[in-house]
């Protein structure tokens, strides 16, 4: 049978990427550092994938173990040296920290065997080239030796999994639709067996059209929600007033997406419209908190508003509802959340030319720069 581990145990994990491996046929290793999410998962024989919405339904999960990186790196170096497939879902910031394990991993895997498929799952154009580049700077000076062992390729994920209910044990609760499309090019000897994935030959379009669509509208509706009171994804989208200016702004990042890849306007316009049902979907009781966490990242300059705004400006298309996304996010104060925090502060003790240039990465000269400036001018004078 063939194996794969999985970094990053939690909804994403067990709900989407380690489900499709799971149904493809591998023996599945998840590699946390949650220790008691790690003893939870081996506690149990199987865990259920619940549907959430139209056309929904369970789907049950066995023939899975988990291993914990940080008690015991050895056993997620030994997983790894056997597997014939390795994926992340821990968020892009935490890749660094999976590097070395998968180093060690790779140390460990015997000439005969064929290289290992990695692969990065994750909300991030280029993902899995960061995190190649963290495993070549962990490799030190066997870098070529190792790096020979591994076959790295992007891919773009989309599914939507809200935050875990109190007592759903290791069950998850995720959406109908998921979409995981992986660059074919680098799997010369032909793509892992993965039914549940596409492999396609240009995987810009896919990660950009997800991206700045799907993880735009996603944010978006949480900043605007969340400055207007709302609790819930759903209900915020349920505002009218939010939803004229979501929509709006995929209508602008469509634009970009138009310009960059020629996609079809009339099949963007579908997209656009499924992906704003799948925000609706009451059944999945996703929080403007959990969905709005991370602001400083989400507002970096190749991220999901500044980058399509960027672009879009560069071209002479509209950004104004970005912009107003992007005022709405400066206004994101969870006392929950670090990044939150720290976006207040910096807003507080930067001036607005500092804040621009430190948080969005635009230079002055930029087309962008003089709407962004204002946003947080607006910002400040609320404080």
């Amino acid at each position: 049978m063939p194996a794969a581990v999985h970094f990053g145990a939690g909804n994403i994990g067990r709900g989407f990427v380690g489900l499709l491996l799971h149904e493809a046929g591998y023996d599945l290793v998840f590699s946390d550092v949650a220790s008691d999410l790690v003893d939870a998962i081996n506690a149990a024989s199987e865990y259920t994938v619940h549907e959430a919405g139209p056309g929904g339904r369970d789907h049950v999960v066995t023939g899975f173990r988990a291993v914990d990186s940080r008690r015991d790196p050895d056993a997620a170096a030994d997983a790894v040296a056997a597997a014939d497939v390795v994926t992340t879902a821990v968020g892009p910031t935490v890749l660094r920290f999976v590097a070395p394990v998968i180093v060690a991993g790779l140390e460990r895997r015997g000439a005969d065997q064929p290289p290992a498929a990695i692969m990065a799952c994750e909300n991030a154009i280029g993902a899995t080239d960061l995190l190649r580049t963290e495993v070549a700077a962990a490799a030190g000076d066997r870098v070529d030796e190792l790096l020979a062992k591994a076959v790295f390729a992007n891919t773009a994920v989309d599914r939507i999994v809200p935050a875990p209910q109190a007592s759903a044990g290791i069950d998850v609760t995720v959406e109908p639709y998921f979409e995981w499309a992986i660059e074919a090019g680098p799997f010369a000897g032909g793509p892992p067996g993965i039914p549940g994935a596409h492999f396609v030959d240009d995987l810009a379009p896919y990660i950009e059209r997800k991206l700045f669509t799907v993880n735009t509208g996603h944010a978006a509706t949480a900043y605007l929600g969340a400055q207007a009171g709302h609790a819930t994804i759903a209900e915020s989208l349920s505002d009218p007033a939010i939803e004229t200016v979501v929509a709006a702004a995929l209508a602008e990042t469509s634009a970009v997406l138009v310009e960059r890849h020629g996609l079809d306007p009339d099949e963007l316009a579908g997209y656009r419209a499924k992906i704003l049902d799948r925000f609706r979907n009451p059944e999945l009781p996703d929080t403007v908190q959990r969905v709005g966490r991370q602001p400083l990242r989400k507002l970096s300059r190749h991220e999901r508003f500044v980058g399509p705004a960027a672009e879009a400006a560069e071209r002479r298309l509209s950004t104004a509802a970005l912009v107003q996304a992007m005022g709405a996010a400066l206004a994101f104060a969870d006392q929950g959340d670090e990044e939150a925090v720290r976006l207040q502060e910096l807003l507080r003790s930067r001036t607005p030319d500092e804040f621009v240039a430190e948080v969005t990465g635009l230079g002055t000269e930029h087309p962008l720069y003089l709407d962004v400036r204002a946003a947080v001018m607006a910002r400040q004078a609320q404080l």
